[in-house]
């Protein structure tokens, strides 16, 4: 018999059973498969490829995330993988999909094979370098495109369809995606894997002491996340229709970090947090001037150095009530009452150090009006004393004159 209170209340005890982390990604995955409605009812289908794009990137930062939050690792090297196929007419999704994921997961075993026995700077510089050799490779390829990229007949066929034309069916494509992929990077975190990944970030020694080798574990992480990101470079050259050496350069890895640490690391949904306000950003920005880079750097360098967790930190420390509107008004009254405090001060300082040096400029002033002054009467007496002698001397030329006029 059909109850919808008896429904209800086992969809309550189950969200319930659910940690605030899952509760919160549901329920943005809700909102973002609401999206398309409002795109709707709004007139902006411009908002639906904004909602894939940050998608597309969030399931890249969640993979991404598997190496800084869990794997203590760092990489530049997230290439995405191209859709050579689509060009020679094989575009099918049987064939497409695990192309890109199969070739990103085999570039990531043969990269990582040499990258995870590094550490710390040394690890990152060596990603980098495999990033910018697969760069320097896709530009060499002339027959498909080289520099300049390449442009993809269609999107994927399903069925010998294409119906993932319609932007409407081809985001929840990507909507699902990224809920699949959430859940299994959240099954892969809270498995015994996971765990041990974890502690081999925390304290390797004690790791190995246990029997665990690290390497293997890092290495199967590093390949699982290359083959994520496969998967979101599948979906963006599908968006996209176009595919380009760019994305396999370091700037984009560097954007992908910024996505996690702008969301959060340490958290799953941090990175979707992330990737979803970094393409708001990127969007509202660019409206405004065309240098909005100049704009986005300096903010996200101020809330990585004050953020402490980023988005996600700052939700998890207002649930332990540690940041509250009070508290936030608090600090911003406590900062401007600071900085007014120190304003003054300043002017004190300045205030102090003008009658200072009034007052030792004042004598100095003073003694140079007085020189000036006497030089000022020693030139008029000697300016009078010319004068009297200039008529003395005009009055004996012309008296001298006359006398010898007289005498003729």
């Amino acid at each position: 018999m059909f109850e919808p209170a008896r429904i209800a209340s086992a969809a309550a005890a189950h969200l319930e059973a659910l940690s605030f982390e899952e509760r919160f990604a549901a329920g943005l995955l809700v909102l973002m498969a609401l999206l398309p409605v409002a795109a709707l009812a709004l007139g902006g289908g411009y908002l639906l490829l904004i909602g894939e794009r940050a998608m597309i990137f969030a399931i890249a930062a969640v993979s991404l995330e598997l190496l800084i939050g869990v794997a203590g690792l760092i990489s530049f090297g997230h290439a995405y993988a191209a859709g050579i196929l689509a060009s020679h007419g094989h575009g099918t999704l049987s064939l497409a999909l695990p192309a890109a994921i199969v070739t990103s997961a085999l570039f990531a075993l043969l990269t990582g094979s040499i990258a995870v026995r590094t550490r710390g700077v040394y690890f990152i510089m060596i990603t980098l370098a495999f990033g910018q050799m697969a760069f320097f490779v896709a530009t060499s390829l002339a027959p498909y495109g080289g520099d300049d990229g390449l442009t993809w007949p269609t999107r994927t066929l399903i069925l010998g369809t294409r119906v993932l034309k319609r932007e409407t069916v081809f985001y929840y494509v990507a909507l699902a995606c990224l809920g699949a992929v959430y859940l299994l990077a959240g099954r892969l975190v809270g498995s015994r894997f996971g765990r041990v990944l974890r502690g081999i970030t925390d304290n390797e020694r004690r790791m190995e002491a246990n029997g665990f080798a690290p390497y293997g574990y890092r290495l199967t992480a590093y390949v699982m996340a290359g083959a994520t990101c496969g998967l979101a470079g599948f979906l963006l050259g599908n968006q996209v229709e176009f595919v380009s050496p760019a994305y396999m350069h370091w700037q984009r890895s560097g954007e992908l970090i910024l996505m996690v640490l702008l969301g959060g690391s340490g958290t799953l949904y941090g990175p979707m947090l992330g990737a979803l306000a970094y393409q708001l950003l990127e969007e509202g920005l660019a409206r405004l001037t065309e240098h909005w880079k100049v704009i986005l750097g300096p903010l996200l360098v101020l809330l990585v150095l004050f953020g402490r967790g980023g988005i996600a930190g700052a939700i998890e420390r207002w649930r332990r009530g540690e940041l509250t509107v009070e508290g936030l008004w608090a600090a911003v009254t406590a900062s401007l009452r600071g900085a007014g405090a120190s304003m003054v001060r300043r002017w004190q300082r300045a205030e102090v150090a003008a009658r200072g040096a009034l007052a030792l400029a004042m004598p100095r002033c003073k003694a140079g009006w007085a020189t000036i002054a006497a030089g000022s009467r020693r030139c008029k007496a000697a300016l009078s004393e010319a004068r009297v002698s200039l008529a003395l001397l005009v009055d004996r030329s012309v008296t001298g004159a006359l006398t010898r006029w007289r005498r003729r």
